[in-house]
């Protein structure tokens, strides 16, 4: 499948799978800014035309634990009809303001573009019996 990607800066990469297998393509900083909520906001440089009935989720990228960042979110969605840059926001993990975060030039998160199903709710009075019925968080006793 293809998927349009336009640079909105000369800094900007495209991305690439590294490896055979890989789901995410690695997303890289063009611009480092912090927003009036504390966060450090990275700018790719990159706008992308993702297909109907498809998504764009933003996930860290594994090496995110060696910094003191968090994504904000935890995870970005990138609706189909949105043609703006792709940014991540990261929050500074207690507070650790600039002490260790991604730089400029640096590979700050990844995207995986996934197909949706559309889903239709239909209001109902009663749902159907299951084995685990209404038990929340932690009843499945693992």
């Amino acid at each position: 499948m293809q998927v349009r990607v336009k640079r909105l800066n000369d800094k900007a990469v495209i991305p690439a799978y590294s490896k055979p297998g890989d789901a995410g393509m690695d997303l890289t900083a063009t611009s480092i800014d912090n927003d009036e909520y504390g966060n450090i906001v990275y700018g790719t440089g990159l706008a992308f035309e993702i297909p109907k009935g498809y998504v764009g989720l933003l996930f860290p990228r594994s090496s995110n634990t060696k910094k003191d960042l968090y994504l904000g979110n935890h995870v970005g969605v990138v609706d189909s009809g949105y043609r703006g840059e792709i940014f991540f926001k990261y929050r500074p993990y207690k507070g650790l303001m600039n002490s260790n975060i991604y730089e400029v030039g640096e590979r700050i998160g990844q995207l995986i573009i996934l197909p949706y199903p559309s889903i239709e709710l239909v209001e109902t009075e009663t749902l159907t019996d299951s084995e685990r019925g209404q038990g929340g968080f932690g009843s499945t006793g693992k």
